[in-house]
């Protein structure tokens, strides 16, 4: 038996990947094959929250495998990143999934530059967004999203902002502006990318939301 916390079963695969990159109709059935193998799965059911581990124990269930992800927001962390209309990736990308359109105007600023960034964006130019800008502290050379999801979101009109670090989302309670410090690599870092560092001149771009 499988008890999954959300109202459909397939975690990140289900919640966290836009439906143009992986159609939901190509999940299910996956799921469905293995409803037709015997395994029963529960939805809205949290473990630890709905059920216990000793409760199951009592049901006779003798194994466990705890398999509940690491599905996190990563938060901007800079003064700011509480108004309105800032989202983390994972938190955006679900309720896209969900069938929610999350309000986030015309110029969308997206943070980072790892496959979820790259897939943030190109939500973003799918729910309407006139204007998307990946921005990263970092060059190009040193993106960790794959040259495929870099292409094509270039494709989807996506724009590259590079060596800009966010160091304040401003507003009067919803976004407005993002100021960013231009940054400079200096040298490389344990993982061999170079390390940015800020040059002390700022600039403020306007946007709808982070």
């Amino acid at each position: 038996t499988v008890f999954e916390k959300n109202e459909k079963p397939g975690g990140m695969l289900q919640y966290g990947i836009p439906g143009f990159k992986l159609e939901k109709d190509v999940i299910d059935a996956e799921i469905d094959i293995i409803k037709a193998m015997g395994v029963e799965i529960r939805c809205g059911v949290e473990v630890g929250r709905d059920i216990s581990l000793d409760e199951l124990r009592a049901q006779g269930y003798k194994a466990f495998y705890l398999g509940i992800g690491a599905s996190a927001g990563a938060a901007v962390s800079c003064p700011g990143d509480d108004k309105q209309g800032v989202f983390t990736g994972i938190d955006f990308l679900k309720a896209v999934n969900m069938g929610e359109k999350p309000e986030i105007g015309s110029r969308v600023a997206v943070i980072g530059a790892g496959n979820v960034a790259i897939d943030v964006a190109r939500t973003a130019v799918r729910l309407g967004a006139e204007e998307v800008s990946i921005i990263y502290r970092r060059s190009r050379d040193e993106m960790p999203a794959s040259h495929e999801e870099v292409v094509e979101a270039e494709e989807d009109g996506v724009k590259f902002r590079f060596l800009s670090n966010p160091v304040e989302i401003m507003g009067d309670g919803k976004v407005e502006a993002l100021r960013v410090e231009i940054m400079e690599l200096g040298e490389p870092d344990e993982k061999g990318r170079r390390k940015p560092e800020g040059t002390g001149r700022y600039e403020v771009i306007p946007v709808s939301a982070v």
